[in-house]
């Protein structure tokens, strides 16, 4: 079975500094049907005004992925890590027994815009851990996260690998999960996806359907999720 999650359909709040698009329950926006996919918990596509950002705050007992899609975020947390991360950069943040870190837009006059993503780990109370990587676009896939760390992508506490899909106008790809659930959130272009279309900020999940025909009517570009 195969799903459409529409972009308008997700949960909205805005603060001013922050313009946030949530995928699935998350802070005040809650509905019963969304809480999450497999071990997939939050999807969020955060836009952040310059100089704005997420105060010093704790979190623990998840994988948090942030990939930024334009502008920089800064970063800093408890185990003495301070990073700033492009548009094009990778953060895997293992929260473990616990972390406390801050992220913020440090230009005066440029947005940014990133997905923030939360994976439940399968251990809990493992020490906290930092990653960060470039990871050259390519066409088709590229693997970003994987439990081994295997293709130089990140490592993730989880039995779940993340893709990153690039397809200019007209090509097509088989995808093949190796888990139950698979997840696409689509940041650009449209996607044929089985008998379904996505377009920019739509999702698409599936439930023991593992086998996925993605055709680009358009350059698009988009997070896969192979999924226990």
């Amino acid at each position: 079975m195969m799903e459409l999650r529409q972009s308008e359909a997700r949960g909205h709040a805005n603060f001013g500094w922050l313009d946030a698009r949530h995928s699935f329950s998350f802070g005040h926006y809650y509905d019963p049907k969304w809480m999450g996919h497999s071990v997939l918990r939050v999807l969020n596509q955060d836009f952040i005004a310059p100089d704005g950002g997420f105060a010093t705050h704790p979190h623990a007992n998840m994988e948090i992925l942030t990939c930024v899609l334009a502008g920089v975020i800064a970063h800093k947390d408890s185990l003495g890590h301070v990073a700033q991360i492009p548009a094009g950069e990778f953060q895997l943040m293992s929260a473990g027994s616990g972390i406390r870190h801050s992220e913020y837009n440090p230009s005066q006059s440029e947005p940014l815009s990133l997905l923030q993503i939360w994976i439940e780990p399968n251990e809990v109370g493992t020490p906290p851990s930092y990653q960060q990587k470039q990871i050259a676009a390519k066409p088709g896939l590229t693997l970003i996260a994987s439990p081994n760390g295997e293709a130089g992508s990140l490592t993730i506490r989880q039995q779940v690998r993340i893709w990153r899909l690039e397809l200019s106008a007209g090509d097509s790809y088989d995808w093949q999960l190796a888990g139950q659930h698979g997840y696409l959130q689509l940041i650009s272009g449209e996607l044929m996806v089985n008998n379904l279309t996505a377009r920019s900020g739509d999702g698409i999940l599936s439930r023991d359907e593992n086998n996925w025909r993605l055709v680009a009517t358009c350059a698009s570009q988009g997070l896969l999720f192979d999924l226990p």
